[in-house]
C-alpha cells in the first residue's frame, strides 16, 4: 500500500470514483440511497474530506462489492491516518506495491536513477525471476505471480499515451552479473530495445563520473493532472516510502538533473551498453 497519506487517500479517491462511475450514478444518488449528502460523496472522490472504515463498509454494501475489496478499501482508509513510515508483509507483490503499479500506471512523466540493479520496466522475464529468487520467503507460485506482474507492467511503455519515461542507470548495474552470463547477455540486449521506445530515454552513469548528487535509488512519478503533485518512491525489502512535500520534491528534482548532467549523453550511453553486451557475448 502506498507509503504517504496524500498517495493512500488518492489511490482510495480513484477506487470509490471508480466503483460510482461503474454503477451510473451520480454522487447526489448514492448520497440519497445511504442518507448523506451528495457533497460528501463527491468529498471521498476528490480525497478532501476524511473517509472512515465505517463509510466504506456503507458504501461497499450499497455498491455489492466483494468481501475482499472492501477489507482492502477499509485498509487504505485506515492507513491514510497515518504519517511516515510503514511496513506490510507480503507474499508476492505486496499490498503496498500495488497501490504503487496503480500509481505508475497514471503518471504522465516518470524518472528513475537505478544504481545496482536493472530498471524494473527494463527487466527481462528471466533477469526478474532470479531477482526473485532469493527471497526466502516467496514460493515458487509468488514468484512466478510477481514475475507476471512485471511483465505486464511494462506494457505502458508501449502504449500510445506513454509517460515520458527517462532511466538513468549506473554502470555497475549493467555488469553486476544476475544469473549468469547467458541471461546477462540476454537482459542488456533488452535494455538496448526498450532504449529505442519513443516515449523512453536512457543513460548511463559510468564508473568514472565522479561524484553525483544521490545515495540510493529512486523513482519521481509526475501526473497529469496539476493539483496531482509528483510523488518520489523509494522502496525496500519489507516497505516503502513516498515523499509528497514541496522540499522532499524538490531536491529529489535537482538530483536527479544532477545525475543526468553526470551521466553519458543517450547516445553514448547506447555504446556503452554495447560495450558491456560484447563482453557477455564473449
Amino acid at each position: 500500500m502506498a507509503g504517504s497519506p496524500t498517495a493512500r487517500r488518492r489511490r482510495l479517491s480513484i477506487e470509490l470514483k471508480k466503483l460510482r462511475e461503474q454503477s451510473t450514478l451520480t454522487c447526489a444518488q448514492v448520497g440519497a440511497g445511504l442518507d448523506w449528502s451528495g457533497s460528501k460523496v463527491n468529498r471521498m472522490e476528490t480525497g478532501s474530506g476524511r473517509v472512515q472504515p465505517s463509510d466504506i463498509d456503507a458504501l461497499c454494501r450499497f455498491y455489492g462489492t466483494s468481501d475482499e475489496l472492501r477489507e482492502f478499501l477499509k485498509s487504505l482508509a485506515r492507513q491514510a491516518k497515518m504519517r511516515g513510515w510503514w511496513q506490510v508483509h507480503g507474499a508476492g507483490v505486496p499490498e503496498w506495491f500495488n497501490i504503487y503499479i496503480g500509481l505508475e500506471q497514471e503518471a504522465s512523466t516518470f524518472r528513475q536513477y537505478q544504481c545496482e540493479l536493472l530498471p524494473g520496466l527494463m527487466q527481462t522475464r528471466a533477469y526478474t525471476s532470479e531477482l526473485h529468487k532469493t527471497s526466502a520467503q516467496m514460493s515458487a507460485e509468488d514468484i512466478d505471480r510477481a514475475v507476471r506482474v512485471r511483465m505486464e507492467r511494462q506494457g505502458m511503455l508501449r502504449r500510445s499515451d506513454a509517460p515520458e519515461a527517462w532511466f538513468i542507470v549506473n554502470e555497475g548495474a549493467l555488469r553486476n552479473v544476475i544469473g549468469d552470463r547467458a541471461l546477462m547477455r540476454e537482459q542488456v540486449e533488452h535494455v538496448l530495445e526498450v532504449a529505442q521506445l519513443p516515449a523512453v530515454t536512457l543513460q548511463v552513469l559510468p564508473f568514472d563520473s565522479g561524484t553525483y548528487p544521490a545515495t540510493g535509488s529512486f523513482t519521481m512519478l509526475g501526473f497529469p493532472a496539476p493539483e496531482d503533485p509528483d510523488i518520489v518512491y523509494r522502496d525496500g525489502i519489507t516497505d516503502a516510502v513516498y515523499l509528497e512535500g514541496e522540499h522532499h520534491v524538490r531536491e529529489y528534482t535537482r538530483a536527479f538533473d544532477g545525475l543526468r548532467a553526470a551521466a553519458l549523453s543517450p547516445q553514448r550511453s547506447d555504446r556503452l551498453i554495447e560495450t558491456v553486451l560484447k563482453g557477455y557475448a564473449t
